[in-house]
């Protein structure tokens, strides 16, 4: 657990470089106290012991209090010194101080990681990676093709983007204020009814810009995201499933829904090169996280991408599976957590990755209900404490609920995810020189 002290102490916090500049006060205002002493000294305590003839006992407490007094206006007076300088500087910040340097002085320097994934998983685990570290990149998949998304690749023939939208919103450094904006539905006419504003966004910066990525640059820099999103590819193309009775099924949307067994994954187009610049953040990356996601139209689909999977493996990185909750109906329905580990092998090779985090808790017998209704539940844990594949099996209470279109449903909790990946990573450990996951006291805070 990453510990960090709250309130004014967490300018004590390691990283933070302002320790040293307090030392140098302290001793500065020392050095002012001897020159004085030095030379007004004798007089002056004479003139103090004849003005307050107290007894010593009493004479230490007054001492006492004028140091501690002393010292608390010097702290409070270089505090709102330095705040009245930040707020000339931003005044539209509103970002507490002591958040502002923990963000630039510690996460800036923390590890490079890499999240791979779509839907929202995807964006879950960024609200909590974003936490611990600045150096977060997101490899979104771009092969969805229902809702609005869907829409707008067949109307205008973009990539489609609301994947990266919602990753976009989970890393602005304000997503609570945004998120209501960029998410909100617009009523009209056909053509615009029931489109993102998030997404038409998106639609309307690739073409002022010329292109997707720079599309997702300049919004970055709108939404002032901590982190970078980046398209697996920007080559536009569909997932083909093949189902177990040998049919064919194009199309993420209708793959979702097919609601037959599916033996295989493929592209309707080759070649499909990756997008270069996420092949660059999977190379320099310390950590790489797989999931959590759907498993066939969220995950896979970015394996199947030119060269991805192979960067994957040849990467240097401490790599780590993030085991789904849930089974997901028409995709993986009966499915183990085994039988998600066995179809994931068949894309990437699992033997180059460390560890698998999987959920230990269990969602509300109300909600596991509803579930059970839609022929879903929780995925079976049906392996020991390492995989076939060699991972090391890291089980956490991961257990979160969110409300979508007025529906309770069992999500990954961000802060859960960040906690646990940075008491299981060797990367993490390295960063926080933690000793031990029991290091730190029960009060330990991962937010600023």
């Amino acid at each position: 657990m990453i510990w960090r002290p709250r309130g004014v102490l967490r300018w004590l916090y390691p990283g933070m470089r302002v320790k040293r500049w307090l030392a140098l006060a302290f001793l500065s205002m020392g050095v002012l106290v001897l020159a004085l002493l030095y030379s007004f000294g004798v007089d002056l305590l004479r003139f103090l012991y004849r003005s307050l003839p107290l007894a010593q006992p009493a004479r230490y407490a007054l001492t006492a209090v004028a140091l501690l007094a002393g010292v608390s206006a010097f702290l409070y007076a270089i505090l709102r010194l330095v705040r009245s300088v930040a707020r000339g500087v931003a005044p539209d910040s509103h970002e507490k101080m002591t958040s502002a340097v923990y963000r630039t002085r510690v996460l800036e320097r923390a590890p490079r990681v890499v999240a791979i994934g779509g839907g929202t998983g995807l964006s879950t685990i960024l609200r909590g990676l974003k936490q611990i570290t600045a150096n977060l990149t997101a490899v979104v998949t771009v092969m969805d093709d229902g809702g609005s998304s869907g829409r707008l690749r067949e109307e205008i023939d973009v990539l489609p983007p609301g994947d990266v939208r919602n990753c976009l919103l989970a890393l602005a450094e304000d997503e609570s204020q945004l998120s209501d904006y960029f998410q909100h539905r617009l009523r009209g006419p056909t053509e615009v009814a029931g489109h993102s504003l998030g997404n038409l966004i998106l639609v309307g910066l690739e073409q002022a810009t010329g292109g997707f990525d720079r599309a997702i640059e300049a919004m970055s820099y709108f939404l002032n995201v901590r982190g970078r999103v980046l398209p697996a590819t920007l080559t536009k193309t569909h997932l083909v499933a093949t189902l177990a009775s040998g049919e064919t099924v194009e199309g993420e949307s209708k793959i979702g829904h097919s609601g037959r067994p599916i033996a295989r994954l493929s592209l309707a187009s080759s070649p499909v090169p990756a997008y270069e610049r996420a092949l660059e953040a999977i190379a320099e990356a310390d950590l790489i996280v797989l999931g959590p996601g759907s498993l066939f139209t969220s995950l896979i689909p970015n394996l199947l991408v030119d060269s991805i999977a192979d960067a994957i493996a040849a990467s240097g990185a401490e790599k780590m599976v993030i085991a789904n909750l849930m089974t997901q109906p028409g995709e993986t329905d009966g499915f183990s957590l085994s039988d998600h580990l066995r179809t994931l092998n068949d894309y990437v090779n699992l033997r180059r990755f460390d560890l698998l985090l999987v959920n230990s808790a269990l969602p509300s017998e109300p909600i596991l209900a509803g579930y059970e209704s839609e022929a879903a539940g929780p995925v079976r844990d049906d392996i020991g404490s390492s995989s076939p594949y060699g991972l090391v099996v890291v089980r956490e209470d991961l257990i979160g609920v969110a409300d979508l279109v007025g529906k309770t449903t069992v999500k990954h909790d961000p802060t859960k995810l960040a906690r646990a990946v940075a008491r299981s990573t060797r990367t993490f450990a390295r960063q926080w020189r933690l000793p031990s996951p029991e290091a730190a006291p029960p009060s330990a805070q991962i937010t600023p």
